[in-house]
């Protein structure tokens, strides 16, 4: 059998803007997803700290070095600049691999900072 299972997380990262104008998706610098093992495109829960509001949306690159973090599309109207959130990534892990699994988190600091990083 197969379990969706935590597979990277990014948290308590801060919301460094909001776009309403675009079409959907969360803009996230590739230092950090890609540091936690997240790709271009895969789907992800972003929960905001600040008001409780969970979506799910998907990857889209930013600026690499940029530590950008950023919120658009209708998504963007339950989110601010500045609110912490937490990043999610999901994946399939066959149950004999379970006892071995493990997810890998990266906790940021108020300038999107890895202050850890831990499997």
């Amino acid at each position: 059998m197969m379990r969706e299972m935590l597979q990277a997380k990014l948290h308590r990262g801060i919301i460094t803007e909001v776009r309403f104008d675009y079409e959907g998706s969360l803009t996230i610098d590739p230092d950090l997803y890609e540091q936690c093992g997240m790709a271009e495109y895969q789907k992800i829960q972003v929960l905001n700290a600040n008001n409780g509001y969970r979506l799910e949306t998907y990857v889209i690159s930013g600026r690499r070095g940029s530590r950008e973090i950023c919120v658009n599309g209708p998504a963007a109207r339950h989110a601010m600049k500045g609110d912490r959130v937490v990043v999610c990534a999901y994946c399939l892990v066959d149950e004999r691999e379970l006892p071995t699994f493990t997810p890998h988190v990266l906790v940021l600091d108020e300038r999107n900072e890895v202050v850890s990083s831990h499997r």
